[in-house]
């Protein structure tokens, strides 16, 4: 309302329960969406669930590239549904150029919070004995989730690209979006790019201007 004056009595804020509407547009989580389905599936609606990004590695990505990527795993500490949360590298993919590029990023430890996400998280993987690599600003962990923990970058192994795009079709209710270079991949986003969507980038895929003019009808 401040930037735009003509949202005046258009918005409310209210802790009270909601009364009155015509349609419900919630964004949660996996478990949160169970409730808004029961207490609103009645109702024409959007209901978001848990979603993240995802990046493909070739093995041939620049430094600048690398760079790009992290921006992708960094930006909001890791916390928007966009940012990467896993990678998936070859069989044979050397980790060592891209966890020189992760440990660069010294300023996000400085954050209290995330600081102690990340030691809490390298203190389990120290007690049970998991693999994995510290690049001390983020821990990579082979996993098969998509989503990760704060301060935690999942990573899974691929043998061959076209099988690793059917799975990511099948997981595609999970994923908010593609980072890579590949000529593949289709609707990839490029790399330091993922929290940088389009205008026409609807979250899960789902017209949000469509979906309200379609009220009206």
């Amino acid at each position: 309302i401040a930037i735009e004056a003509g949202f005046t009595g258009k918005i409310e804020f209210t802790s009270n329960q909601i009364k009155s509407f015509d349609a419900v547009i919630a964004t949660g989580s996996d478990n949160s969406s169970r409730y808004f389905g029961y207490y609103f599936g009645k109702y024409p609606n959007i209901i978001r669930k848990n979603r993240n990004g995802v990046a493909i590695i070739k093995g041939d990505e620049t430094d600048q590239d690398l760079e790009a990527l992290a921006d992708d795993i960094f930006q909001y500490y890791g916390l928007g549904c966009r940012n990467v949360s896993k990678i998936f590298v070859p069989n044979d993919y050397d980790f060592n150029p891209l966890l020189d590029i992760l440990s660069e990023q010294k300023t996000i430890i400085e954050n209290n919070k995330y600081f102690n996400n990340y030691e809490y998280n390298k203190a389990i993987f120290l007690v049970n004995s998991r693999e994995h690599f510290d690049a001390g600003t983020v821990l990579l962990v082979e996993e098969e989730k998509i989503a990760s923990p704060v301060s935690v970058l999942n990573f899974e192994y691929y043998k061959e690209e076209n099988v690793l795009r059917n799975h990511l079709i099948l997981d595609a209710d999970k994923i908010q979006c593609v980072v890579s270079n590949s000529d593949s991949i289709p609707d990839k986003v490029a790399f330091g790019k993922s929290q940088q969507p389009e205008l026409w980038d609807y979250a899960d895929g789902v017209d949000t201007v469509e979906f309200l003019l379609g009220l009206a009808e």
